[in-house]
């Protein structure tokens, strides 16, 4: 279908409107992988119920399965469908590349971590990358997300524990993160005080107090990236704090795979698998009703 220039930055004025208004009213926007179409549903059919206003994001792997182009027709397709207020996150971008053509395809938030594919990126790279984001995203006013240095985990359902001594190795700092948020102009900082991607036999802990010294030492927007597997007080004391969005990925699928596997296991001799869904997206669904709940954006859309 295609979105013209003029759509989009009228939804990326929307998108940025939508981040002043969390940090008003204290709530935080669930951003929410999107790895298929049944992903998408069960989304969309939260936002509605919940009247929440949601991200939904995909990240490389989804982009090359999917289609950048396609992402935004789907979302476009079900926000209509459904009345919600829903926009489109490009997560953990690679590259510079990969971000323009994020903000070309009208993705009103663009995540750019050159650091995900280059562990050992200097830091000079990452400004420089970020910077050229940034100035690039101005031609549609989508909002840049960023950090400093690499983050750990992987979005999956991990079965070894983690070291969280190691993990503290990587926190983010309150004057590391006010130097990185001067020099480069984003919009959204991507905090490190826990947080890790993934689910994993023992729960996260996050560092509430340092989060409270870094949201005092910058004024652009905080995103919690690896929410998955996290106790639901954290969240509720980081949106007090003054958090603005959350990334949740495993749990999710975890309750694609497992209902999957479930109903696959009831219905041996149904070879239309798209007629065993319905179950499948009502646990994912649930899944993201829960979150929201947590986040405080219940009732919170703007439509």
């Amino acid at each position: 279908m295609g979105l013209s220039l003029n759509q989009i930055r009228e939804n990326c004025a929307n998108a940025r409107e939508l981040m002043e208004r969390a940090k008003k009213e204290k709530f935080a926007v669930g951003a929410f992988n999107l790895d298929n179409q049944e992903t998408l549903i069960a989304v969309a059919r939260a936002a509605k119920k919940t009247n929440s206003p949601v991200l939904v994001e995909v990240s490389a792997g989804e982009v090359k399965a999917i289609g950048i182009e396609n992402v935004r027709d789907m979302v476009d397709n079900y926000k209509a469908e459904y009345g919600i207020e829903m926009y489109v996150n490009l997560d953990h971008s690679p590259s510079v590349e990969d971000a323009i053509a994020g903000i070309e395809a009208g993705f009103e938030f663009i995540h750019i971590d050159v650091s995900q594919a280059n562990h050992d990126a200097s830091d000079d790279e990452i400004v420089d990358a970020t910077k050229e984001v940034v100035e690039y995203a101005k031609f549609t006013g989508a909002l840049v997300e960023s950090e400093p240095h690499y983050f750990g985990g992987s979005s999956n359902v991990h079965t070894e524990a983690f070291d969280f001594n190691e993990i503290k190795k990587t926190f983010s700092t309150p004057d590391g993160a006010k130097n990185f948020v001067d020099v480069t102009g984003i919009d959204t900082f991507a905090a490190a005080i826990g947080n890790l991607h993934g689910s994993y036999p023992v729960p996260k802990v996050l560092d509430i107090d340092l989060l409270k010294k870094i949201r005092g030492a910058i004024d652009c927007n905080i995103s919690l990236h690896g929410g998955s597997g996290t106790p639901g007080h954290y969240f509720e004391e980081a949106v007090k704090v003054g958090v603005q969005k959350i990334n949740i990925n495993s749990d999710m699928r975890k309750a694609y795979r497992t209902t999957l596997e479930k109903v696959l296991k009831e219905n041996k001799t149904e070879y239309a698998v798209v007629k065993l869904m319905d179950e499948v997206i009502t646990e994912v669904q649930a899944v993201v009703e829960s979150k929201i709940a947590l986040f405080n954006s219940s009732g919170k859309a703007k439509v």
